[in-house]
């Protein structure tokens, strides 16, 4: 699909996405805790029917309800015999799920498609033969098979390549009932991303381990209080696919973002200390937020914790009035696509002016850019980071390989579309 998107002015309402860092921390916790959960707003996205499908892969029924809501049923993880395990190219699913269905005592058998298929996974085959399991990958690699079950104990991980992977083995931790182990951790990044994690586990009613200082996390308790056999769970609003309606509306309109949580621990709220940095005119109202357009000043920002905000924050830098650093691009290799590299190759094509200096994206600021045919690469942020940065360039802006959105944002098109943006589809 290509997208083509031309100056536009923006105005209007419109609901956030869901999160998918969120639904999916759900459906595995809904998967471990047992019982039945109502899944209430929940995602649509790629990534979310991935775990959907995993979950149920796992064991769970899962039935979408009139409301448009989900019934997810678990007896906690319940496989019988050998499964084959798909998914998708959600790197989040994959990270999680593999130390959760350790814990059975079948065997697995893990894929993906597209760029998971090229993400390291090498973690897996140093960490969990500590913990009992016998594992086997593709030289570090999709496909993985393993047997467990997953025997928890103290280890000592490494954090520093994402915190997804330490997301998993809280989960099956958790699930498994841990005591009296810690799991030690050096250089974690991301660290927001595991106060969501065991957010989403306490409100499930899983153990959650002592946090200390996110340096090792602790299980002293088999339990979390009492769980309920049945709950209710809402899936909130996505910060990271609101960021680009932030820098939308910053560029060429009056938007207001509704279904967002001011105070969520999701890591992309952080896009609201980039609008102050960047003096963007932002009111923040109880469950909405409101953007005004406005001139964009330089900013610094290190977003070595959010990573996904590089894209967003490139395509509102490229229009600041002057020079901005984003730092943390080593975080970016190993996404959907070399974000940095992308980033600089694609917005180059516009006429942008930025570079990689050490740790750090350098973006030259300018009043508009000049427009033209550039690719997403397949990565769905950098998909939209290019339509955003088409509101105001002086040429029609063509993304190549726009589908890539539907990743975590199949809405995204209509969406500007309903803003009143000009936004053509070609199939």
């Amino acid at each position: 699909m290509i997208a083509t998107v031309c100056s536009s002015t923006l105005s209007g309402s419109i609901k956030a996405p869901r999160s998918k860092s969120v639904m999916q921390r759900a459906c595995a916790a809904a998967l471990l805790a047992g019982g039945e959960t109502c899944l209430l707003d929940p995602g649509t996205a790629e990534d979310d029917l991935a775990a959907v499908a995993v979950i149920q892969s796992l064991g769970a029924h899962v039935t979408k309800l009139e409301s448009g809501s989900l019934s997810i049923k678990s007896k906690g993880i319940a496989v019988s015999k050998a499964i084959a395990i798909n998914c998708g190219e959600s790197g989040l699913s994959l990270r999680m799920f593999v130390p959760i269905a350790a814990l059975t005592a079948e065997n697995i058998h893990i894929n993906g498609k597209g760029s998971l298929l090229k993400r390291p996974q090498h973690f897996f085959e140093e960490v969990l033969p500590l913990l009992g399991v016998a594992l086997k990958t593709n030289n570090g690699y999709l496909p993985i098979s393993f047997m467990g079950p997953l025997q928890p104990t103290t280890i000592t991980i490494d954090g520093s390549l994402s915190s997804q992977f330490l997301t998993g083995l809280l989960m099956a931790y958790g699930g498994a009932a841990a005591t009296a182990v810690s799991i030690h951790v050096n250089g974690l990044v991301s660290k927001p991303y595991i106060d969501l994690t065991l957010s989403v586990m306490e409100q499930f009613g899983l153990p959650i381990p002592v946090n200390h200082n996110y340096c090792s996390f602790e299980f002293t308790s088999k339990k979390n209080g009492d769980r309920p056999l049945e709950r209710t769970f809402t899936v909130e609003g996505d910060w990271s696919g609101a960021s680009f309606l932030v820098v939308a509306a910053a560029l060429s309109g009056d938007v207001t973002i509704e279904g967002l949580n001011a105070d969520s621990l999701q890591a992309d709220r952080q896009i609201l200390t980039v609008a102050e940095l960047a003096q963007l005119p932002i009111l923040i109202q109880k469950n909405c937020i409101k953007v005004h357009q406005a001139t964009i000043s330089p900013f610094e920002f290190d977003a070595t914790d959010c990573p996904d905000l590089f894209p967003p924050l490139t395509a509102l830098a490229v229009f600041a009035n002057g020079i901005s650093c984003i730092k943390g691009v080593g975080r970016l290799t190993h996404k959907e696509s070399n974000r940095g590299v992308t980033l600089v190759e694609e917005f180059s094509k516009l006429g942008a002016l930025l570079e990689i200096k050490n740790d750090c994206l350098v973006i030259h600021g300018q009043h508009q850019l000049n427009g033209g045919i550039v690719s997403s690469c397949h990565d769905h942020r950098i998909a939209m980071a290019l339509a955003v940065a088409g509101l105001r360039s002086t040429q029609p802006v063509q993304v190549e390989n726009a589908e890539a959105i539907g990743k975590s944002y199949p809405s995204f098109f209509s969406h500007l579309q309903s803003l009143g943006a000009s936004v053509s589809l070609t199939y």
